[in-house]
């Protein structure tokens, strides 16, 4: 007869992302799995199959969590431009409310280097970011508010890189006002 779990999975999932976005990876012991989850070893290794699985399984809720709502954000009908602002300051207001940073910010700085499987969650989430920033800038061409010679994919890049280094810099030096010209310049750059 098998056994019924005696904790939700689900729930001790979540607060293993909260773990591993707060600590890092290297930084989490399964020693502090275990007490911050308040299940056994044994259990964590039952149902999540061990330490490095249960990263994975928490990256991945985080990158469910987040990918959609930027997705959502920048296809909403009507002008682009103030939905991009918009996600710009989004990204800054978050960067200095949580000292965490971005998990897929922190996995592609810990880990990806040299593991495959975080690398391709992280290339996973900036091309979704990428695709959507690259399709709401072929929408602001279309609609004029951008020069019909820009080229989307470039902003998209651009604009992808500078929303990274938002979250790095506001892990290590949160200055507001560095953040926000960096944001008015590539709203600037856009025209």
């Amino acid at each position: 007869m098998a056994r019924t779990k005696e904790f939700d999975p689900d729930a001790a999932l979540q607060r293993a992302l909260e773990l591993f976005w707060e600590r890092g990876y290297e930084a989490t012991s399964m020693a502090d799995l275990v007490a911050h989850l308040g299940i056994a070893r044994a259990s964590i290794y039952a149902t999540y199959g061990g330490k490095r699985e249960l990263y994975l399984k928490a990256l991945d809720r985080y990158l469910q969590s987040r990918d959609p709502g930027v997705v959502e954000r920048l296809s909403q009908p009507g002008p682009a431009l103030p939905a991009l602002r918009e996600l710009l300051d989004s990204y800054i207001a978050e960067t200095l409310a949580d000292r965490r940073g971005c998990m897929v910010v922190n996995a592609a700085v810990e880990l990806a280097p040299h593991d495959r499987q975080v690398a391709r969650g992280v290339h996973s989430s900036w091309d979704v970011l990428e695709t959507s920033l690259t399709s709401a800038l072929t929408r602001a061409r279309a609609q004029g508010e951008v020069p019909e010679s820009s080229d989307p994919r470039a902003a998209a890049r651009l604009i992808l890189v500078v929303l990274q280094g938002i979250r790095v810099l506001g892990r290590t030096d949160p200055d507001p006002g560095r953040l926000r010209d960096a944001a008015e310049q590539v709203m600037a750059s856009l025209h």
